[in-house]
């Protein structure tokens, strides 16, 4: 076992002498020892009921004849940081997520893991620490939250509090109301009630085979997710006794299939940064046009909030990930799991409760999947969509810019009303290394929505979008305006065309002058020069290769 080299041999007295210090006893230490990475903290409601999901896993170890250890992992909330400082944090809080459980596992020569997550940027570095480290593992999500309830209607956070602050400014509804529906909009524990990035990477986690069967779906405090963290606990030291490490579930077949899910479901565009990072950290190499050839021949077959009409609730009542996998298993590619069948036989033993939440392939929602890559002479290196929350009259737009170097001078803009029917907003310099920490838009686009211009107007930022947005919103645009991307010479009144059809998205400048302009062009000076932001604006890479951190500074430091 690894752990053996803590605890095995004369010259370690001194290591068992601290480790029964810690109260583990003598049959105890020749046991498997099993880390539980626990994401809990009460600031974020996915993660509240983190603590009794702790205690089911820990017997579960126990059960399963392993030695449970817990340590704590840091959690941001998208939605709580959103709009302030706090959202520059966000996504590099993956790599200090996947840093700390590589630091923990390695220094306490842990020989299997449970990774206990929830939300949008915890579950993805999570999974990359398992990639890195390759011992056995398995992902235990905490589940969805269920729906809100105000006036008789189901509520979520995204439709009935961002876009209805928009509402409430265009005097659609009322203080009072707006007031309600805050205190309705999110019930109590859980990862919000739509297809966001939480619920998105949950489900990547089981299609890609590394959490048990249900357990993507399976509701915040419900009997049914403290029984698979109770097996998970079980299984994972099966896992270990067996030898099945992390890279054995983590490789081209089950990146492919995490990608299928993730189109079939009409997922979250953060997946576009996860995904990569997590086969970068398995040394699975893929490139970003993976996603859209994909999308091609995958159809949409659920419909889920935010850009569909179902709530998480009812895709787990109509048979969950292993429902749709059931229905998928034509388009996947066969591999091992942490459960023991392979992929293709869980998927075989799926099945559909509700045709309508999960349709068969022969009548989806759409027939391509959820994302899109553009390409074009504004994102040379891509740029992502997800096509499927957008109207049928806004797949094709064209024009006038109005150009952004901020998401706050965008938002100010918005909601003064001074953004108008078939304007292409443009935020820049929000990417990876600009913003630094590619910032979410879900503002800026919820209050376009909900002034009623999501079908006319399309936003175009070099930053990210919440699993919650829908609409015209084309994110990811590299390279960066930070790096000099052709996005930072774009000016008010230049002429945008969008063409997801034709997976295409332009300036109408010439070559030459965006010679001229890029010339002309200088690096501004990074917005946050302190603390371990400076570092990460220094060794983030781009987009469109998941915004993973370089092993070397690019540059001398000064």
């Amino acid at each position: 076992m690894r752990s053996d080299r803590v605890k095995k041999g004369l010259e370690r007295t001194p290591n068992r002498a601290l480790l029964f210090a810690t109260g583990v006893t003598t049959k105890g230490m020749n046991k498997p020892f099993i880390g539980i990475a626990n994401s809990y903290t009460n600031l974020v409601p996915g993660h509240v009921d983190m603590r009794p999901l702790a205690e089911a896993v820990a017997n579960g170890i126990f059960a399963g004849g392993g030695q449970a250890f817990e340590f704590g992992l840091p959690a941001i909330c998208d939605g709580i940081a959103m709009g302030h400082l706090g959202m520059h944090y966000s996504l590099p809080s993956r790599e200090l997520i996947a840093d700390s459980i590589e630091s923990i596992a390695q220094a306490n020569a842990l020989d299997g893991l449970i990774l206990l997550t929830a939300c949008d940027k915890i579950t993805p570095g999570m999974m990359m620490a398992a990639g890195r480290l390759d011992i056995p593992v398995i992902v235990v999500t905490a589940g969805p939250m269920y729906s809100g309830r105000h006036m008789m209607v189901r509520r979520s956070l995204v439709k009935d509090t961002f876009e209805a602050l928009a509402a409430h400014r265009a005097g659609k509804i009322s203080a009072k109301e707006l007031s309600n529906l805050e205190m309705e909009a999110c019930p109590g524990a859980g990862a919000c009630q739509g297809l966001y990035t939480a619920n998105t990477m949950a489900c990547v986690a089981e299609a890609m085979g590394l959490s048990l069967p249900g357990c993507a779906t399976a509701m915040a405090v419900s009997a049914k997710k403290k029984r698979i963290a109770f097996e998970s606990g079980e299984r994972v030291v099966e896992l270990v006794c067996k030898g099945v490490t992390a890279r054995k579930i983590i490789n081209d077949n089950s990146i492919y299939n995490a990608i299928v899910i993730d189109n079939a479901l009409g997922g979250s565009t953060n997946t576009v940064l996860h995904i990569p990072a997590i086969a970068h950290a398995a040394g699975v190499k893929m490139k970003l046009e993976l996603f859209d050839q994909v999308s091609r021949k995958t159809p949409h077959i659920a419909s889920l909030l935010p850009s569909g009409q179902y709530f998480m609730e009812d895709f787990d009542w109509a048979g969950g990930v292993q429902a749709a996998l059931h229905i998928l298993k034509g388009h996947l590619i066969n591999n091992p799991t942490v459960a023991g069948p392979t992929i293709k036989q869980l998927a075989i033993g799926g099945e559909v409760f509700n045709h309508e939440i999960i349709r068969p392939l022969n009548n989806p929602f759409h027939k391509e999947g959820g994302i899109a890559v553009l390409r074009g002479n504004i994102a040379p290196n891509g740029a992502v969509v997800k096509q499927t929350a957008v109207a049928a009259k806004a797949m094709k737009i064209k024009g006038p810019a109005m150009v952004f170097d901020s998401e706050e001078t965008a938002m100010k803009a918005i909601m003064a009303r001074k953004i108008k029917q078939g304007n292409v907003v443009i935020i820049r310099y929000e990417g990876p290394k600009g913003g630094p920490g590619m910032r979410e838009m879900l503002s800026p686009t919820a209050a376009i929505v909900g002034l009623g211009l999501g079908d006319s107007v399309a936003l175009i930022t070099d930053g990210r979008f919440s699993g919650g947005t829908q609409g015209a919103c084309i994110g990811h645009v590299s390279p960066e305006a930070a790096e000099g991307g052709p996005i930072a010479i774009v000016k008010n009144g230049d002429i945008i065309e969008i063409d997801i059809p034709a997976r295409k998205i332009n300036v109408k400048l010439s070559q030459g002058e965006i010679n001229i302009r890029l010339a002309q062009w200088k690096q501004p000076k990074p917005k946050i020069t302190t603390g371990w932001l400076r570092r990460y604006h220094e060794l983030v890479t781009s987009a469109n290769t998941g915004a993973v951190l370089r092993d070397h500074y690019p540059f001398p430091r000064k």
